[in-house]
């Protein structure tokens, strides 16, 4: 796989079944470098019927469709002219959609209410004069912004004080009706305003009000109510525990469902058939900042309080965008471990059984009945929908050919004992050829995050380039349970440090076509502290890059949107515990040539982490560049701008043939 073949990444949304189990819908996205945006449709798939699915859309970038309880419509988001994501909706069968929403700055999360007459939704509402609220009024010209709270940006956002997400509440246009016409030009009388035409059918009504977000947004089963996650500005001191209220949609009040006091953080809220209100969550102690392999489990929010039904310490549902299904009385949900995803099906008992296993990420699910369709990557393709019924798995398109047909390398799966005798696991992949190859050894982000069987694109074009690439998941990954998560807490830069080398050595000592001699690190986030810290440590590489990276805990604390809490519970807030765990209190040890990448609006972890730590190389005169991507922040390797994304890709690529040849 070469760069440009990153346009072959098709991922596929979670999808949404009709109430029959006739059909399906979902969303597919890619990058695409002439458009220089990531692109996709909505597609209809029938389930009863051989063939393949149709798309139901043309926007440049449809996303997260919905069927409406009946089935008859869908909701999904559209970006407006101003690239702003809104709701629309369009007959199930096909159509032109309908605009329902012109929200300032686009809207969020949005759910049907069971009559499918009305839609709720989130959308950030700015400060008047702030964020083009007034024509006319630059950012640069905006009045300051006072900030008392603990918190004041986000990655990917900016700030968020002066912009809240609130609820609103919506008819459901006629998708039949006549269209909205522009009038034309006319003489009208002195002082008159001329007609505009309506952007939307009907106007929202907001629900909520007041300074902080609210997200989440689920109907309750009679439509009365609209159930959201509070999350409130700290004064002092972080607390990621959740509120969970419910408003009333006549905007006439709202009530507490989930206090703090239960100490959970809530990632995922749904309501069952019979009013059972399930929950995706994580215990966050009493101090509400335990976040460290958080240990997200399915509960139930009864009477006497909220209930665990899955086990945290070896069922891991924290995957990025997981989700609860009810189906019948049961849940399906979403289970990383040793880097597949499965779907487990868990009764309100407690009790689990396997839906989809084997070689798979699933990345989200609907049903009807007993029907499951079901979103998931494999080792030869990043995204596929699957039909599972009587105990089979029916696939239901092939985005992968084309990413197939583009010569993906073959991965072997790898489990080493490390210097203590801890299995450390993970994969080599190998180009063609007898070598000896350089291996580049490269470390994921997180901490508490997982390499996975997908494929991978940052590792099959440096397979292309003719490098051997060994990855593992050390400790503090997800996915081998909660023990094996919180061992590197407040002990960054120890057992990890160790499993990742001796990953390394043991991959080398298996196979002859991989050169132990010519070794290349690299790594991002997390990976970008672990990369630092090794070179820190190890002078035997040939190179380094360092990408976005976690490398002055002592800064991080007041720069990043996570600084309030991340570092207090992995490296502590003791001055000599930081300083032990610091990258940059080893970075006079650096001899390694290091390329420093990194983007402008990273706010997870800020443009300074990286300039301060290239500023310290230069000054020691190590061989050190520094790469800045305008414009992206801490998400360019996975959904920046794609011709960023290819030149990211470049600047590797030349990097390592400079610091380490591949080829002779």
């Amino acid at each position: 796989m070469r760069p440009a073949d990153i346009d072959k990444l098709v991922s596929v949304s979670r999808p949404t079944v009709a109430p029959d189990g006739s059909f399906a819908i979902f969303a597919t996205s890619r990058p695409d470098a002439a458009a220089n945006r990531n692109v996709g449709q909505l597609w209809r798939v029938e389930l009863d019927e051989p063939g393949a699915p149709r798309r139901l859309t043309r926007g440049v970038a449809d996303s997260s469709p919905r069927l409406a309880p009946d089935g008859g419509l869908v909701a999904f988001l559209r970006g407006d002219e101003k690239k702003r994501p809104q709701l629309h909706v369009v007959a199930a069968a096909g159509g032109e959609p309908v605009q329902v929403t012109d929200q300032p700055l686009g809207v969020g999360s949005f759910d049907w209410a069971p009559d499918g007459a009305r839609l709720a939704y989130s959308a950030r509402v700015p400060e008047k004069g702030r964020y083009g609220s007034v024509e006319g009024l630059d950012a640069d010209a905006e009045a300051p912004r006072r900030i008392t709270g603990i918190r004041w940006h986000a990655n990917g956002l900016g700030y968020i004080a002066d912009r809240p997400a609130q609820v609103f509440v919506v008819d459901v246009p006629d998708v039949g009706a006549e269209p909205l016409y522009a009038p034309a030009s006319s003489v009208l009388p002195e002082g008159a305003q001329a007609p505009k035409k309506p952007a939307v059918p009907a106007e929202s009504i907001q629900v909520t009000s007041g300074v902080a977000d609210h997200g989440s947004v689920v109907f309750s089963p009679d439509g009365s109510e609209v159930l959201t996650v509070v999350d409130e500005i700290e004064g002092h001191r972080r607390d990621l525990r959740s509120r969970l209220v419910a408003v009333r949609v006549d905007g006439s009040g709202e009530r507490e469902v989930l206090g703090r006091t239960a100490n959970l953080s809530l990632s995922d809220v749904v309501v069952a058939e019979d009013g059972a209100i399930a929950v995706l969550a994580s215990d966050v102690g009493a101090e509400g900042i335990d976040f460290v392999a958080p240990g997200v489990a399915l509960w139930l929010l009864e009477e006497g309080g909220p209930r665990r039904i899955t086990d945290a310490d070896t069922v891991d549902l924290g995957e990025v965008g997981s989700h609860i299904t009810p189906l019948g009385d049961d849940f399906l949900v979403q289970n990383r471990t040793r880097g597949r995803v499965h779907l487990l099906r868990i009764t309100r008992a407690g009790e689990s059984a396997a839906v989809i296993g084997g070689d798979v990420e699933v990345g989200g699910q609907d049903a009807a009945g007993e029907r499951i369709v079901a979103t998931l990557a494999r080792p030869d393709t990043f995204g596929e929908l699957v039909l599972v019924e009587n105990g089979s798995v029916r696939p239901l398109t092939d985005f992968g050919a084309e990413l197939r047909r583009a010569r993906l390398a073959p991965v072997r799966e790898l489990t080493i004992d490390g210097r203590d005798g801890y299995p450390v696991h993970g994969w080599v992949a190998v180009p063609d050829g007898e070598g000896p190859h350089p291996v580049i050894l490269m470390i994921h982000g997180g901490p508490y995050a997982t390499y996975g069987i997908h494929p991978f694109d940052e590792v099959q074009t440096l397979v292309d380039a003719g490098y051997a690439v060994a990855y593992c998941n050390p400790r503090g990954s997800a996915g081998y349970g909660r023990e094996h998560g919180r061992s590197i807490r407040q002990a960054m830069g120890t057992v990890d440090f160790a499993d990742v080398l001796d990953f390394l050595d043991g991959a080398v000592a298996s196979d002859d076509r991989l050169d132990g001699a010519r070794v290349g690190v690299m790594g991002g986030s997390y990976g970008g502290y672990l990369t630092a810290w090794v070179i820190g440590h190890e002078n035997r590489f040939a190179g380094a890059i360092v990408e976005r990276g976690f490398l002055d805990p002592v800064s991080f604390q007041g720069t990043s949107d996570i600084g309030s809490f991340f570092g207090d519970e992995y490296v502590g807030i003791d001055s000599e515990a930081m300083q032990r765990q610091s990258p940059m209190a080893v970075v006079g040890k650096v001899r390694t040539p290091t390329l420093v990448l990194h983007s402008e609006l990273d706010f997870r972890c800020p443009l300074e982490q990286a300039t301060r730590y290239y500023s310290a190389l230069k000054r020691n005169g190590v061989d050190a560049e520094l790469l800045i991507f305008p414009g992206e922040n801490h998400e360019l390797t996975r959904s920046g701008q794609p011709r960023h994304r290819l030149e990211r890709f470049d600047a590797v690529l030349d990097w390592w043939a400079r610091k380490l040849p591949a080829r002779a």
